[in-house]
């Protein structure tokens, strides 16, 4: 595939992902969302094809600039970890509904960091 679909996928995955996850928030703060397990199910789902999206994108992408040979460098590597924070963090609104407020805002402020990780490369570019 070309380089340009991988990154229409990642860019795909993130979209869904921070609007899957701002939902999740929203619904976290309802009264009785604790027993909507369809709703809860919708949104995990939401958000675990967005990050394979992610994922899949981000690693195609390396792959076409064959950043795939040998030990990968440390930006990929932080990027990396930013989103598999992000991937976990969906089970945090439901865990703890006053979280919801201020979890759209933290979950943004990491995938821009993620960004900002991709673009500038401050760990061995």
């Amino acid at each position: 595939m070309p380089y340009t679909l991988y990154k229409l996928m990642h860019l795909t995955g993130i979209f869904a992902m921070l609007v899957g996850f701002t939902l999740a928030c929203a619904h976290a703060q309802r009264p009785g969302a604790a027993t909507d397990r369809k709703a809860r199910r919708a949104f995990a789902i939401t958000h675990g094809v967005a990050v394979l999206l992610i994922l899949t994108g981000g690693f195609g992408m390396l792959a076409r600039l064959g950043n795939m040979h040998g030990a990968l460098p440390g930006w990929i590597i932080a990027k990396l970890a930013i989103w598999v924070l992000l991937a976990g963090a969906i089970a945090l609104p439901n865990r703890d509904p006053r979280l919801a407020r201020v979890l759209p805002v933290a979950v943004s402020v990491a995938a821009l960091a993620a960004a900002a990780t991709a673009i500038y490369k401050p760990f061995g570019g």
